[in-house]
């Protein structure tokens, strides 16, 4: 233990026991029975919020002239847009877990749109998705930033955690924590929607857009791959539309009005995901260790601050209770979140670190991880912090 590098979980997360960690029914009696229960105006009010926000957004887009001595400033939009059209992400994702309405065909309706406006095939993304939640940080089974294993068996551990390391050692720490940035933030959405990059080793190489051969059929069974098929009509619908605008008003004002955001939305994706469910404090799980209870509990809640709390729909800071009970609608999660971080202290995890100190520290200290053997876990090594192929 004293060899790792604590982030600001502090070895909280190593420290926690199976006896911490509370079973579903205990969970739920902590929560108010009506938190569980989505409710269709309330969540068409949010979505309402996010699109009178980006409508504001796009008509400050508007303003700016499409010229190459504006780039500066269409850059400074893209973050801009792409921050707030996150949002819409966040309502689609409601809808993938049935979190946004008892109206199941309004809240397909819902979700397909929005996703496919952002070039998400809606339901590859939701069947992932739930494999994802189910298997939160399973090493073998997990589906999104599953780690690379220091003398891994390539059978039910990903190998290459040797070379990996070595790696970084030879760049050094700097160089490998801008690598990883920039390979994660810039291509780490798209590699993973066409080969399932950071998915787990049973899943082998994926494409959310073809379900079948060459490419591996792990993820979509039975009525899923027709699912997939359909979810391409709607990424298609929206890139001819894309071609459209091209070739009647160019490329420049589809590049600054559509395709920078959505780099920047794809990048807000990524920074989520990899700081719910990675951090230099928190372990991955063996088969045998797992349950889908201790998995949850080991997702992380970060403080990204009240702007973006309001535009992301408090995402980022109610994702413990998220990834036990993903059917309670965000309105609801924050409070739900103070409820569980009162009851279960020893298990509840929330690193108070910045988001950019987060991100860096993640990005250099997080390379691979080995197994500690007597008690199946698997935590992080770097070769930094002087810990290679040590437990």
């Amino acid at each position: 233990m004293s060899n790792i590098k604590f982030s600001g979980l502090k070895g909280q997360a190593l420290a926690i026991e199976n006896k911490d960690i509370p079973s579903i029914n205990e969970f739920k009696d902590v929560i108010p029975e009506h938190y569980f229960l989505s409710n269709t105006k309330t969540s068409l009010r949010y979505l309402l919020q996010s699109a009178l926000i980006q409508l504001l957004v796009v008509a400050i887009g508007f303003s700016i002239p499409f010229s190459k001595e504006m780039i500066p400033i269409w850059v400074i939009y893209s973050l801009l847009s792409g921050t707030t059209a996150m949002g819409f992400w966040v309502i689609a994702h409601e809808c993938g877990h049935g979190a946004f309405s008892k109206n199941k065909t309004l809240e397909t309706i819902t979700g397909y749109l929005l996703h496919s406006l952002l070039l998400v095939p809606y339901f590859s993304w939701q069947r992932s998705h739930a494999v994802h939640h189910r298997f939160t940080n399973n090493v073998t089974n997990g589906e999104t930033h599953v780690p690379l294993v220091i003398e891994g068996n390539g059978v039910t551990e990903k190998i290459g955690g040797e070379k990996e390391l070595q790696f970084s050692d030879s760049i050094g720490k700097k160089n490998y924590g801008i690598l990883q940035l920039v390979l994660h933030l810039i291509f780490g959405w798209p590699a993973y929607l066409l080969t399932g990059s950071t998915g787990g080793i049973k899943y082998g190489t994926s494409n959310h857009f073809w379900p079948i051969k060459p490419f591996s059929k792990a993820l979509w069974p039975s009525i899923w791959t027709k699912k997939v098929w359909i979810s391409d009509i709607g990424v298609a619908c929206t890139l001819l539309g894309l071609f459209f605008f091209i070739f009647k008003y160019g490329f420049l004002p589809v590049l600054a009005m559509y395709i920078g955001p959505l780099l920047v939305v794809n990048s807000w994706l990524v920074v989520y995901t990899w700081l719910h469910h990675t951090d230099s404090d928190v372990p991955h799980l063996s088969n045998i260790e797992f349950t889908f209870m201790r998995g949850a509990f080991l997702s992380i809640d970060r403080p990204y601050g009240k702007i973006l709390n309001f535009l992301h729909h408090n995402i980022g800071s109610s994702h413990v209770v998220h990834h036990v009970c993903p059917t309670i609608p965000h309105y609801h999660a924050k409070k739900a979140t103070l409820l569980i971080k009162k009851e279960f202290r020893q298990a509840y995890l929330f690193n108070p670190d910045p988001i950019p100190k987060a991100l860096w520290n993640i990005a250099c200290n997080c390379v691979a991880v080995k197994s500690d053997i007597k008690d199946g876990r698997y935590i992080w090594q770097s070769s930094y912090n002087k810990r290679v192929f040590k437990t």
